[in-house]
């Protein structure tokens, strides 16, 4: 058997807990000044105000796919490189657009960030 001395590897999470844990006093997490709580705080609520139309629109782009198929019941018999298109449509095309929407949404909330 090799003598080589196994070492545990955490997350800075995780030994940030476990130090905590093991301090005598009480741990409390850090307060920011008035100003800048309040500054914080209606940041948050104007990101998630400007969050609320990207989250509708990721719901409506994956809840309104079974209504295309429903509207456009053809679509199970056009072939994309042997493919029927419903399938593309379900496993290819949202994923694009989420990673868009999320972009757009992300852009958004660096602009307030940045006022």
């Amino acid at each position: 058997m090799s003598k080589i001395r196994r070492v545990a590897v955490t997350s800075p999470q995780t030994r940030l807990a476990h130090a905590r844990r093991r301090s005598r006093g009480r741990w409390r997490q850090p307060r920011l000044p008035a100003g800048d709580t309040q500054r914080a705080t209606a940041l948050y609520t104007a990101q998630r105000r400007r969050g609320i139309p990207a989250l509708v629109l990721m719901f409506a782009l994956l809840l309104g796919l079974p209504g295309v198929f429903t509207v456009f019941p053809a679509l199970d018999t056009v072939r994309l490189l042997g493919i029927p298109l419903s399938w593309l449509l379900l496993a290819v095309f949202p994923y694009p657009a989420m990673a868009l929407l999320a972009r757009w949404q992300l852009r958004r909330a660096e602009r307030l960030e940045d006022e």
